[in-house]
């Protein structure tokens, strides 16, 4: 998943992911490219499960 399509899966900003993925608490993103970078799908997935479950 690229940058926008976390965004919009996550309801957070391009800060706060990044944010997140320098406290630790957010899944780091994958190199694509020389310039690109990505995350896997099952693993934001997984994260907005987790959130969803510890907020209910």
């Amino acid at each position: 998943m690229r940058l926008p399509a976390v965004m919009q899966a996550t309801g957070l900003s391009k800060a706060s992911i990044y944010n997140g993925i320098k406290a630790g608490t957010f899944p780091p993103s994958v190199k694509l490219g020389e310039r690109a970078v990505g995350w896997k799908s099952d693993v934001i997935a997984e994260w907005v499960k987790t959130r969803t479950s510890a907020v209910a």
